[in-house]
Formats: C-alpha cells, sequence, structure tokens
C-alpha cells in the first residue's frame, strides 16, 4: 500500500486496543464501595461505584473523583435497640448481611467504604462493640464512626448542598435534622467554612399506637423540663404538651439558623462549640435541609413512625412560610440518606506512582493511629530534632513506642535533596528502635511527593531491612485513624481511609 525509506512495522487493530486500553487502565480506577449510616433513629446502607482518575498535570500521582453511580439503596430500617437500651448489633448485623444478599454484590466485591456510628448512637454503651462488629464484617475498607463536625460536612456533601454551593457561587446553610441531632454546615462557594450541632431530633421522643411513651432521650427530658413539663416512660403526652416541645425544639433550630447568640437552654443542647467566625455574619443565599425530617419537610414521606418527625416539618415548614429566617429554602436533593452518601463519596483517597510499600502482601492494614509531625525542615535538617518531634507526639498521644503500629504524618517542604531527606529518615529511624526491632511496619503518610525515595533510604540505608509503608499526597491530622487498603492493580494505587473516631 505504501512504501517507507526505513524499516518499519504494523499494529494491528487488536493490538492498537490493547495498548489503548492498558493506557487507560493505568491512568483510571474504579472502586465498589458501601456506606452504611447507623443513627439514632434509622439504619440504611448504600452501594456505588466510583470512578477515579489521575491528575493529568505536573505527572501527578494523586487520583480524583470524577463520577459516582449509585448501585444499590437498602430499605430504611429503624435502628433496633434491645430492653437494656443498647443497640441490637445482631439486628443489624443480620440487616447488613441482607442488603448484601438482596444487591447480589459479594463481601470480596468491596473496594472501600465507611461505618457511620452517628448522633446519639454514638453514646451506647456498646457503640464501640457495634463500631468494631461492622469493620470487621461489612467489606473491606470500611471506616468506624463519626463525630459531630464530620457528620456536618458529610451530609452536606451527601445532600448535594456542597455541589449546589458551588457551581451556583453562593452561601448555603445545610441544616441535617436526625433522630437525635440537629447538624449545621455553613457553605461559601462550595466550601464547608463552619459546623455545629445540637441535640434536637425527631426521635429523642418516641410513642407508642396508644400515645404511651415508650423511648425518651435526656435532651429531651432537659427540653421538656424547662417548659415545665415531667416526661415518664409509658405515660401518655398531651396535645397540648407535644406542641409546646415541639415548638420550642423547632424555635431553637432557626435560632442556630439565624445564628443567634445561644439561649440558656441551646447552651445545654449544643454538643459542638457554638457559631464563631466567619460564620456569625456571612450573609445566606438560602438554606437546604437533609436528615429524616426533610423528607416530610419536602413532602417525600407521609408515614407516623410514633416519633416527632412530621410534627418538627410541619411547625418548621410554617415558621419558614412566615419569614423567621431571611432566606430562601432550596431543595438539594437527597434527605435521610444524606450521611450515607456523603460516606460512601467521601471516604478515600488513593495514592500513586510515588509510593513504597516493603511488603504488600501484609496490607491492608486498619485503625493506625495517626501521629502528626510537625518538623522542622530548614535548609539543614537535624535527625535529633526530628526524633524529638516524633517522641513529643508518641507521648501526646498516649502510645507506647513499638506497642503497635502507628503511623506519622507529615508535610514535606523545600527541596527534596538526598542530604535532607536522608536527615528526615534518620530521626524517624532513631525514634522508633523497638518499632524496628519488632518487624512492624514503619508507616509515612506524607503531604508531597516524596514517598518513594524517604521509603527507600529508611528501608535501604537507616534502618536496613526495615518494613517501610510510605504514600504520599495525603494529609491528616492530629485524632485521625486510617485504614490502609491492598493495592490495586495494575494502576499500583493504595487507597487510604481517614476517619476520626469519637466513643
Amino acid at each position: 500500500m505504501h512504501e517507507l525509506e526505513f524499516d518499519h512495522g504494523h499494529v494491528d487493530p487488536e493490538e492498537r486496543q490493547a495498548i489503548a486500553d492498558a493506557i487507560w487502565a493505568s491512568d483510571n480506577v474504579e472502586l465498589t464501595t458501601v456506606g452504611i449510616d447507623i443513627g439514632s433513629s434509622t439504619s440504611h446502607l448504600m452501594f456505588a461505584r466510583v470512578r477515579m482518575q489521575r491528575l493529568a498535570s505536573a505527572l501527578s500521582s494523586r487520583f480524583v473523583v470524577i463520577g459516582r453511580e449509585i448501585i444499590w439503596r437498602s430499605p430504611i430500617l429503624l435502628t433496633p435497640y434491645r430492653a437494656d437500651y443498647t443497640i441490637d448489633a445482631d439486628r443489624l448485623a443480620g440487616f447488613i448481611e441482607a442488603a448484601y444478599r438482596s444487591a447480589s454484590i459479594a463481601r470480596e466485591a468491596v473496594d472501600s467504604g465507611a461505618v457511620i456510628l452517628t448522633g446519639e448512637a454514638l453514646k451506647r454503651q456498646n457503640a464501640r462493640a457495634i463500631a468494631d462488629l461492622f469493620s470487621a464484617e461489612a467489606g473491606k475498607f470500611v471506616c468506624a464512626s463519626a463525630g459531630h463536625h464530620m457528620e456536618c460536612v458529610m451530609a452536606a456533601h451527601g445532600s448535594g448542598a456542597v455541589r449546589m454551593s458551588r457551581e451556583r457561587g453562593l452561601t448555603l446553610l445545610n441544616v441535617d435534622i436526625g433522630g437525635g441531632t440537629t447538624k449545621f454546615a455553613l457553605i461559601a462557594r462550595g466550601e464547608v467554612v463552619a459546623s455545629a450541632a445540637i441535640a434536637v431530633g425527631g426521635r429523642l421522643l418516641v410513642s407508642d399506637a396508644e400515645g404511651r411513651l415508650t423511648r425518651l432521650e435526656e435532651p429531651m427530658v432537659r427540653l421538656a423540663e424547662s417548659l415545665g413539663i415531667r416526661l415518664r416512660l409509658g405515660a401518655i403526652l398531651a396535645l397540648a404538651e407535644r406542641a409546646q416541645i415541639v415548638a420550642r425544639m423547632v424555635s431553637l433550630v432557626l435560632d442556630m439558623v439565624a445564628r443567634r447568640p445561644p439561649d440558656a437552654l441551646a447552651k445545654q443542647l449544643l454538643v459542638t462549640d457554638g457559631w464563631e467566625e466567619p460564620a456569625l455574619h456571612l450573609p445566606l443565599d438560602a438554606i437546604t435541609f437533609s436528615g429524616g425530617v426533610a423528607e416530610y419537610l419536602y413532602g417525600r414521606e407521609k408515614g407516623d413512625f410514633g416519633d416527632l418527625g412530621a410534627d418538627l416539618a410541619h411547625e418548621l415548614r410554617h415558621e419558614l412560610a412566615h419569614h423567621r429566617v431571611a432566606a430562601t429554602v432550596w431543595d438539594p436533593g437527597q434527605g435521610i440518606r444524606a450521611t450515607v452518601i456523603g460516606a460512601a463519596q467521601f471516604s478515600v483517597q488513593v495514592s500513586g506512582n510515588t509510593i513504597l510499600i516493603v511488603h504488600p502482601e501484609r496490607l491492608p492494614l486498619r485503625n493506625l493511629p495517626v501521629l502528626a509531625c510537625r518538623f522542622d525542615l530548614a535548609e539543614t535538617v537535624e535527625p535529633a530534632a526530628i526524633a524529638a518531634t516524633v517522641r513529643r507526639a508518641l507521648v501526646a498521644a498516649d502510645l507506647e513506642e513499638g506497642g503497635a503500629s502507628v503511623a506519622l504524618a507529615f508535610a514535606w517542604l523545600g527541596t527534596p535533596d538526598h542530604a535532607r531527606l536522608s536527615a528526615v529518615a534518620r530521626g524517624i529511624a532513631d525514634a522508633l528502635p523497638k518499632t524496628i526491632a519488632a518487624g512492624l511496619p514503619i508507616v509515612l503518610l506524607i503531604d508531597g511527593d516524596v514517598g518513594k525515595t524517604i521509603g527507600r533510604i529508611l528501608h535501604h540505608e537507616t534502618a536496613p531491612g526495615s518494613d517501610v509503608i510510605a504514600i504520599d499526597g495525603v494529609q491528616l491530622k492530629e485524632l485521625d485513624y486510617v485504614d490502609i487498603g491492598a493495592v490495586i492493580q495494575p494502576t499500583a494505587v493504595v487507597p487510604v481511609i481517614i476517619k476520626s473516631l469519637l466513643f
């Protein structure tokens, strides 16, 4: 067909397609995730498929989420309680098992995800046992729990409010009203800039079909007492008293929305600090609602579950119609499932081609406490100063060096020349002699692209033969815990689950 003045070959269409597929696979990761939300009033889960792609600029090793497809949503389960008022872990385990079967998803097919134990559920005596149960039972890389601020952020993302704020360039306040708490997230141009939470929720009080009280949470008792109402299990709550309670709950929520100074009762019921700058004076463009009460507010739920959910929504709608708050109300798209969607989408970071894992067969590792180390990375790095920083972090975390694996998190600043990297590696090795002697992995989580280099220096020079896991491109802080997942081929990337545990 043609002639050329040099030897050349032809690639047939099938081989060309195979090459294209290999190139695509090296820069794209597809994960099956699960998000499980165990809250004060309801429990549910969602399976999703998350697509992540390597950033195209500067030969980056970082992957970002480019798409998410919801595969299956569970029914909403009223969180089961035993007679001793602890959560029934066996019934929850059965619910999870049934969900996997109904979704036709095998445990080994799940790559990552999160179990989120939230709100009043965190206070149960067996909260830790429940989190441990589902961490082990619900599939690979499943997180354990979330505190109030984290839940605020996840609900804001999962509801769709963050996306709306980012796309429209506006300031929104997402109000997530659940069974035991109401979470507030102030979002400016797609960034959550402040959050707060108060113990006001739809299932702090529950009645049976005859109107007798079958469940009373301590925040509800306080609220009722502030109104001169005495509540007790088995008693029937008068309609007038019920209306008083609901009105007071709504006033607490709207005072938080308006960012007014908390009154005496609000100070008792706040489960976080109150609003601080910049939240106090940032003008709102709109309010969004999520959580179980939002289903009633937006007309998606009509059922009666013996709680105050429908009453709260009715009173809220009435107060908003009378302009108690000077902002419009938008529907962000997700209500009761907002937290679990947030968990499934935002629980994982992936680090790629500048990592070092000496023994990949030993992964995954779970629940590693993070030691946030603020190293002094001057032009000349002193190994002794590095070692002292690591030792101080161990003491601050009440951890004994060599007792168990920990993760050292730090940011890399300055030039990545060998002398500076070697000094950091020497300081780390000097601070962890028992860890190295016991054969425990030295886990480094670095905000910067020096993971493979510093890992090799540790493994080959400063602590020869040591077990090193060095992962870059991740950012962590005090009180974080991490799960490090198994290497995903063919991209050789590692999922890192970052979580804050509050038991």
